[in-house]
């Protein structure tokens, strides 16, 4: 599933592609919203919260509509010029935006809704604060977290309505860098290390992902990633199960956490040395 540095990067390419633009043709390939017409309309702006993508239209009368999306697990948003050749199959094109110098196409997207501007609040306004977002709140953040003490730190980080942004990579990598143990239950956090150092961490890794190349975790001291050199791994525990640990050498394991919000249980990786697994109270 993308996360939040996805988004902000599809993000990026949209609002450059469109911006400004008008809509000269606009498709909308699911049935609630098979009939609305949205060309001679422009876009305002293109603006990530946290997973969720937003496009902002104004009609000619200046009537606000956003355009939500949500990627899911196999979603994406292409852009390609006047009448490109798509790189993906047609049938899986969820939403079509053409303009004089581009064309936008939504495939296989999770989630699309269509609502008035001043609504936006009906689709996005659960989230929490938003790591990548001008309105991050770390305090609100933590504060969200440790309401519900004894929810694994493991499922708190992944729930959005905590904070926006961090998917299954960043909470694993999160986790192994501040030595906690993914069953931790979040009330616990605090007493074993700084929860807001915790999210610092996240929202360090975050925004070194934002720019060209292949997502890596493993940075140096300066915050530059280097696990895009000479071979180096570039997560520090993701998808390494049995692989030795990057600080300890100790193999690192793989197991499944929780559910949360109806949705699926999630891989987990960590290293059983550098996190140890809670002690069980009686």
């Amino acid at each position: 599933m993308p996360e939040g540095d996805s988004v902000f990067r599809a993000t990026a390419t949209l609002h450059a592609a469109l911006a400004g633009q008008v809509i000269t043709a606009s498709d909308f390939r699911v049935p609630r919203f098979a009939t609305l017409n949205v060309t001679g309309w422009t876009v305002s702006e293109v603006v990530p919260r946290g997973k969720h993508l937003l496009i902002r239209v104004l009609s000619p009368d200046s009537r606000g509509l956003t355009i939500h999306s949500h990627l899911k697990m196999e979603g994406s948003w292409q852009v390609y010029p006047p009448g490109g050749r798509w790189r993906k199959p047609g049938f899986t094109a969820r939403c079509i935006l053409r303009t004089a110098t581009a064309d936008a196409v939504g495939f296989s997207l999770g989630v699309l809704d269509v609502v008035k501007t001043e609504n936006e609040g009906s689709v996005v306004g659960h989230l929490g604060p938003d790591l990548l977002g001008k309105d991050w709140d770390s305090a609100e953040a933590e504060r969200r977290i440790l309401t519900s003490p004894e929810v694994p730190i493991g499922v708190a980080l992944l729930d959005q309505q905590n904070l926006a942004g961090i998917g299954n990579i960043y909470r694993c990598e999160t986790l192994f860098l501040a030595k906690v143990h993914p069953l931790v239950r979040s009330g616990d956090v605090p007493a074993m290390t700084s929860l807001p150092q915790m999210l610092a961490s996240a929202k360090i890794l975050l925004e070194a992902n934002l720019g060209p190349g292949r997502r890596v975790t493993v940075l140096n001291a300066r915050g530059i990633p280097v696990g895009r050199e000479g071979g180096r791994p570039g997560y520090w525990v993701y998808r390494r199960e049995h692989q030795p640990c990057l600080k300890c050498r100790t193999p690192i394991k793989h197991s499944v956490l929780g559910k949360l919000n109806g949705e699926e249980e999630r891989d987990i990786y960590f290293c059983p040395v550098c996190q140890p697994a809670p002690q069980i109270k009686e």
